[in-house]
């Protein structure tokens, strides 16, 4: 990439977002993708766990703005190992805000919708954090930690994510795909998906607005406007994918009772200040077309 280009970082650049923002990026910055896991050509190897290597990271590449897309979005596996999911999602997040303070760049965490409960949608942005499971709370956690390092960071909150993937279980949505003969299916809980490439997009333009003298900090959401419980997803995917028969799935109107991680009901996030304050319109693939063009055929 061309050296006379604003240098802009985005950490798990390996990830099912970080791909998007680095490829959204790309044409007007000079992104330098980070990875530890799934480390390939072209990208630097970090592990965000060490604070030297942050630090030594800052000093090689002097970025002038960084993308926080490295976490533990797991939530099932967030329940299972807290310590390992407040290592990435606030101890990290947290060291990189502060370094980023230092260097004087621009910052943003990405977080989640899960850090409510899903009582009293939609959410605004100075609505008050009540999360349900590990994930959820590490995620606020994470939010203070880097406010509390970066009094000017930015924090963008986005709900479930789906788009391009390397394999299936990168995503809650695209998972659907091999699981879709299931017997029973989540028609309970409301989502709101959104498209990595649409995330991505606003990224881009909260980079930009910023670049360009914008004051562009504190907490942004980025929602999808498309209302779709789990099993409304694979009413959708089966008909994208040739007409699937999905007579046998049975729609699950109640939480399950054996389900591992509490999740909320219907965290919609609102999209208010984004639109009003930052003048990003939220303008998203509508998911039943994206799927016509991009699910696997049966």
């Amino acid at each position: 990439m061309s050296s006379s280009k604003t240098t802009v970082a985005v950490t798990g650049a390996t990830g099912l977002l970080g791909r998007a923002v680095v490829k959204a990026l790309s044409s007007n910055y000079n992104v330098v993708g980070t990875s530890f896991s799934r480390a390939r050509e072209g990208l630097v190897k970090l592990d965000i766990t060490r604070r030297a290597e942050i630090a030594g990271f800052f000093a090689t590449h002097k970025p002038v703005a960084v993308i926080q897309c490295a976490a533990e979005r797991r939530p099932d596996v967030a329940e299972k190992d807290p310590d390992a999911a407040t290592a990435i999602n606030v101890s990290s997040a947290a060291w990189v805000a502060e370094e980023s303070h230092r260097s004087g760049a621009w910052f943003c965490y990405l977080s989640t919708d899960y850090v409510f409960d899903g009582k009293n949608p939609p959410y605004e942005v100075d609505a008050q954090p009540c999360p349900l499971n590990y994930y959820g709370q590490s995620k606020w956690e994470g939010e203070k930690a880097c406010l509390a390092a970066n009094p000017n960071s930015v924090i963008l909150r986005v709900p479930l994510l789906y788009g391009h993937v390397e394999y299936f279980e990168e995503s809650a949505v695209n998972c659907l795909v091999p699981i879709i003969k299931a017997v029973l299916m989540d028609d309970f809980q409301v989502r709101y998906p959104t498209n990595t490439a649409d995330a991505a997009q606003a990224l881009f333009h909260l980079v930009s607005k910023h670049l360009s003298g914008q004051a562009i900090k504190g907490i942004y959401h980025f929602c999808g406007k498309e209302q779709i419980s789990k099993y409304e997803m694979c009413v959708i995917i089966a008909k994208a994918m040739g007409g699937l028969d999905i007579s046998h799935l049975t729609p699950l109107r109640e939480v399950p009772a054996d389900a591992t991680t509490t999740r909320p009901y219907n965290a919609h996030l609102s999209n208010k200040r984004i639109e009003e304050e930052a003048g990003i319109r939220v303008d998203c693939v509508p998911f039943a077309n994206w799927w016509e063009l991009n699910a696997p055929k049966a």
